[in-house]
């Protein structure tokens, strides 16, 4: 959808809020607020706002939470997107509102979805890894759940960011800030394995250094990974309602679960209070290193085997 049929369509939603539901004009700029932020992120998925699916807005409010907005206030963006989509729906410019389902987060403290091990490696185990693809989706799935990475960190990682001899990876989160990351062995040994398919790929300019591409030799998007686990999950006989953030959930609960340091493992997620410079000052990295390695399943023995 072009910049002006989006302008318009944005000045008729204006004039329904106004004219049809009687809204005042704080209300109003609360809501073209929240159409903004949808907008801007249909804009980074190259998205188009009318044909918009239910898992592509499962997959933003994934992201709300991901960058740590309050469940009230992602509560009231889902709101204004619903909003939205139900103009669009009685003007007919869609037949079905893809907001229908969507569920609005509890403002109460609610529990996130956590994957056992043990469904980790079933989904890990459905891969198919006879084709480039499959290759890649195994190493990039392995360094989700070894990394506790956010679904805008992993698209984004570069080659040059992996360090092998050192085993850490240098990530960087919101506001640009970067922080290094501890990587299991396991998760190297798959990118070395993915690395040999994508030599051979033809790569779109400017994607040159980034590590998980898509067939095309382009980035993957959010979505894209977003679906890639939801398809795995299923292959996989796993019926939770699980996302990429749902590694990054079971990256911290399992080295939680495994006696590792809270204040290690908040380094590690990159929590939004802790400023980049920290990692050097108050944790030294070789600490980090050893509480991933004494600590995640993906390091440990369990069941009685190696990982």
């Amino acid at each position: 959808m072009d910049k002006r049929t989006t302008e318009n369509l944005i000045s008729k939603y204006k004039m329904y809020l106004r004219l049809e539901r009687s809204l005042s004009a704080n209300t109003i700029a609360a809501y073209l607020d929240d159409l903004a932020k949808l907008l801007r992120f249909l804009d980074e998925e190259g998205l188009d706002v009318l044909g918009v699916t239910y898992e592509d807005l499962q997959q933003l409010v994934a992201g709300l939470h991901d960058i740590g907005i309050h469940p009230r206030s992602q509560a009231r963006i889902i709101s204004g997107i619903k909003s939205f989509y139900k103009f669009l729906l009685i003007d007919g410019y869609i037949q079905a509102d893809p907001t229908e389902l969507l569920e609005t987060p509890k403002v109460g403290v609610k529990l996130p979805e956590i994957l056992s091990v043990e469904e980790i490696d079933r989904i890990l185990a459905s891969i198919d890894l006879t084709t480039a693809e499959g290759q890649r989706n195994r190493a990039m799935l392995e360094v989700l759940y070894s990394c506790g990475l956010r679904v805008s960190e992993l698209v984004s990682l570069r080659i040059p960011d992996i360090y092998p001899n050192e085993e850490f990876i240098r990530v960087e989160g919101k506001g640009s800030k970067q922080r290094l990351v501890p990587i299991s062995r396991t998760a190297l040994r798959e990118i070395q394995n993915y690395l040999y398919y994508r030599g051979e790929q033809v790569v779109k300019r400017g994607a040159e250094d980034i590590l998980f591409l898509n067939r095309r030799g382009a980035p993957l998007t959010r979505v894209m990974v977003f679906l890639i686990i939801k398809r795995q999950a299923e292959l996989a006989g796993i019926h939770k309602n699980i996302s990429p953030h749902t590694f990054r959930h079971s990256f911290a609960t399992h080295l939680l679960e495994g006696g590792a340091n809270l204040r290690a493992i908040q380094e590690m997620l990159g929590h939004e209070k802790i400023t980049t410079t920290e990692i050097y000052t108050h944790i030294d990295r070789e600490f980090l290193r050893k509480e991933i390695l004494e600590h995640h399943p993906r390091n440990k023995n369990y069941k009685g085997g190696a990982v």
